[in-house]
């Protein structure tokens, strides 16, 4: 079992280059396949909110949605990335950003809307009227659905880390590319159903079951990968040396990773919709009881 010793200084040598091996003297990642797309991103969201003009008009949403960049931005760029290539534990607090940060923060920002005012009217119109009919094909309104969302994104999850795909990414930049879009876009759908609720046929009862049962799935992986003694990626046996960790330190730490702050995000989150469920319950009820009054009244007068 993971003991504090490594886990510090593991720690100590991401923090303080010049000792042994440093996060920050790993490259950052400049390939074309990932800065184009977001550099794109980032110019397009802008030129529409400019464009849009009222800057200060739903600020939250823009803000969340720069957030969300940035945190996309340093999972795929900054030397994160590269020591994925080398530690089992850091790839997974890269995938831990990308579901747990990035896809609900750009979720939350509903950016398309303001993205489609960085096109000219006419482009804007023709692009408008295409992506509302992508929306509502029979395939989007599919995979949309909560619960279709819920499972696509617990089989990406749990389906990466069979040990034989897993590895596949290590030595395929292809492979690693669709592990990580998968990862991110099943995540958006999944926030994008969640904040649907309200506004959606989703209840909030539902919706808390969705974010506990993502809590229960993600935390089982999690424990399976700390506690196992097995090694799952053996592709990790003779890089995590110079981090002060064995190969199963490393995979005890990940698990530990994708264990805690999932289990502490999806709690919170399953806790508040929760405590919604039961207000709106209690309205329903109050809403219920009047009407009721309200009849007997009408009948007693009758």
């Amino acid at each position: 079992m993971l003991s504090p010793s490594p886990t510090i200084a593991m720690v100590t040598a991401l923090l303080f280059a010049g000792q042994g091996a440093s996060l920050w003297a790993e490259p950052w990642s400049w390939e074309p396949s990932i800065v184009l797309p977001l550099a794109g991103l980032l110019l397009v969201y802008t030129a529409g909110l400019f464009r849009r003009g009222n800057i200060h008009r739903l600020r939250w949403r823009h803000t969340s949605f720069y957030a969300g960049w940035l945190t996309l931005a340093f999972a795929l760029v900054s030397p994160i990335h590269e020591l994925g290539e080398q530690l089992f534990s850091a790839h997974m607090l890269q995938h831990e950003i990308l579901i747990l940060v990035s896809a609900p923060l750009i979720s939350a920002a509903h950016p398309g809307a303001t993205m489609l005012w960085a096109f000219a009217p006419h482009r804007r119109a023709n692009l408008g009227g295409w992506v509302h009919s992508v929306e509502r094909s029979a395939p989007i309104r599919f995979v949309s659905r909560p619960l279709v969302a819920w499972l696509l994104e617990a089989f990406t999850i749990w389906i990466w880390h069979v040990p034989v795909l897993y590895q596949a990414t290590l030595t395929s930049d292809w492979i690693h590319a669709a592990q990580h879009l998968s990862f991110f876009v099943t995540a958006v759908l999944f926030w994008s159903a969640l904040y649907g609720v309200g506004r959606s046929a989703m209840r909030y009862g539902a919706a808390t079951f969705y974010v506990f049962g993502t809590a229960a799935h993600c935390s089982a992986l999690g424990a399976l990968l700390t506690f196992s003694a097995v090694l799952w990626y053996p592709a990790y046996q003779q890089t995590t040396r110079p981090w002060g960790l064995t190969p199963l330190q490393d995979q005890q730490l990940g698990g530990v990773i994708m264990w805690v702050p999932s289990g502490v995000i999806f709690i919170a989150v399953g806790l508040a919709l929760f405590a919604k469920w039961l207000r709106e319950s209690d309205t329903r009820l109050a809403y219920t009881t009047l009407q009721t009054a309200l009849n007997a009244t009408k009948g007693d007068r009758s």
